[in-house]
């Protein structure tokens, strides 16, 4: 499953270990849990918010038939 996400990406097996490491040095081993706790709430939140668009682009009605379009009232100046 993940070989799969990061050939999208193009990354390797050496790649993803220098990423790795390259985060380890950075945050250290104990901020590693409070950052992916972070990360995951983070996309939580993304994915809510796309589903509440979804939701509310559900509700808007079509468009209505021909018949019960209004055309627009002409200006009497005009």
């Amino acid at each position: 499953m993940f070989s799969n996400m990061f050939l999208i990406f193009g990354l390797g097996t050496t790649e993803i270990i220098l990423i790795v490491l390259v985060v380890l040095l950075l945050f250290g081993g104990r901020k590693i849990p409070e950052l992916m706790k972070g990360i995951g709430k983070g996309m939580k939140s993304f994915k809510d918010g796309i589903h509440g668009v979804d939701e509310d682009l559900k509700d808007i009605p079509k468009d209505k038939p021909a018949s019960e379009k209004k055309e627009p009232p002409t200006d009497p100046a005009g």
